[in-house]
C-alpha cells in the first residue's frame, strides 16, 4: 500500500504456498519507490489481514452511519495474486465492506447496483508464463515495471461484476459439471434460466453449463462455449452444453454436442439430481441447490495503464 502513489500486495485466499513467488512484489515496490511513492508491501493470508489493509480505503463518515469508500483516496492497491481466485479473494471482501444491508440502501446507490463503485486495484500476476488468467483476457499489464506505471497513472477501466447468492462474486466465470475419474464428462440435470429465457427445463441430461463475465471460461473438452466474453456490457453470457443423438437411416447413431448459449443480466442454476461438482474463478465447490449469479455493472475497476515510471 502506498500513499499518495501506489502499493504493492500479496493475497493469498487462505494459501500460504501461494505467497511465496515475491520477486514481482519486491520489483514492483522498487519501482514505485524510484517514482517517489510511499510504498508498504502486506501478505494477506486470512479475510481479517485483506479487511485490515482495505478499511484505509473507507472515505469520510456519513450520516446514515454506513461504511462507503472514499472518492478521493491517496492509497492505491496492488493485488499481487498466482490464481484470479486469490483475486476474487480481495474482490470479495471489498463486497462486503462496502455493500449496504438491504434495509439500509441509500438513494445515492445506482437502482441496478448493490454496491457502490469499488475502489479501483492494479493486479500483479505472479505467474509471468500464465496466458488465460483475468489479467491476460484484459490485456492488462503483467510485468512489475508495467504494474507499478499503470497504479502511478490514472487510466482506470470499470468492470462489471458478478455477484451470487452464497455471498462472494465471480470476476472471471464459472464452469458447472464435474468429470469422472478418465476425465469424461458426467452428465447431470438441471433447470437453467436467463432472465426470461430457459436453457434447460431440467429434463436435459448436462454436460456442462458456463457462466461468463470474460472469456476464461469458454471451451470445455475442446468445445467453445461461450461466443464472447464482455466484462463491460452488463450481461453476463451462458452457454449449455447438451449431448444429442443424431439417427439416420442405414448409417451408425452418432451423439453431437448442441450448445444453447443466451445473455441477460442474471442467471439461476437448480440441480435436479443432487451434488453438481463446479469451478467458480477456478475454485472448486459442489451445490445442490439453486445458485444464482448476477451483474453488477461497473461495479469494480482496474488500473490498466500508465506514463513510464521514468525516462
Amino acid at each position: 500500500m502506498a500513499e499518495g502513489g501506489g502499493g504493492c500486495g500479496s493475497s493469498c485466499d487462505g494459501c500460504q504456498s501461494a505467497c511465496s513467488p515475491r520477486t514481482p512484489v519486491l520489483v514492483c515496490a522498487d519501482e514505485l519507490r524510484e517514482a517517489g511513492a510511499r510504498v508498504e508491501t502486506v501478505v494477506a493470508a486470512s479475510d481479517a489481514e485483506i479487511d485490515e489493509a482495505l478499511a484505509r480505503f473507507d472515505g469520510p463518515a456519513r450520516p446514515d452511519g454506513l461504511t462507503w469508500p472514499s472518492s478521493d483516496s491517496k492509497h492505491r492497491l496492488v493485488v499481487a495474486a498466482a490464481t484470479d481466485g486469490q483475486l476474487r479473494a480481495v474482490v470479495r471482501r471489498l463486497v462486503r465492506r462496502y455493500a449496504p444491508p438491504p434495509s439500509k440502501r441509500p438513494d445515492d446507490l445506482a437502482a441496478d447496483r448493490t454496491v457502490p463503485d469499488l475502489p479501483p486495484l492494479a493486479i500483479l500476476p505472479l505467474d509471468a508464463a500464465a496466458t488465460g488468467d483475468l489479467a491476460a483476457q484484459l490485456g492488462l499489464p503483467r510485468t512489475p515495471r508495467q504494474v507499478a506505471e499503470a497504479v502511478l497513472g490514472d487510466s482506470v477501466r470499470r468492470l462489471d461484476l458478478l455477484r451470487n447468492d452464497g455471498g462472494s462474486v465471480t470476476i472471471d466465470g464459472a464452469l458447472i459439471g464435474g468429470a469422472d475419474d478418465d476425465g469424461r464428462a458426467v452428465p447431470w440435470r438441471g433447470r437453467i434460466e436467463v432472465d426470461d429465457a430457459v436453457l434447460s427445463d431440467g429434463t436435459d441430461p448436462i454436460l456442462a453449463c458456463a457462466i461468463g463475465n470474460a472469456a476464461g471460461y469458454a471451451e470445455f473438452d475442446g468445445l467453445r462455449l461461450l461466443a464472447d466474453g464482455d466484462p463491460t456490457d452488463g450481461r453476463v453470457e451462458v452457454a449449455v452444453a447438451v449431448p444429442v443423438i443424431a439417427r439416420k437411416r442405414f448409417r451408425p447413431t452418432r451423439v453431437r454436442v448442441e450448445v444453447r448459449r443466451a445473455r441477460g443480466r442474471a442467471v439461476a442454476v437448480l440441480p435436479r439430481d443432487g451434488e453438481v461438482q463446479f469451478l467458480d474463478d477456478g475454485v472448486g465447490g459442489s451445490t445442490s441447490r439453486k445458485r444464482s449469479w448476477w451483474i453488477e455493472p461497473g461495479a469494480w475497476a482496474v488500473y490498466a495503464a500508465g506514463a513510464p515510471v521514468r525516462g
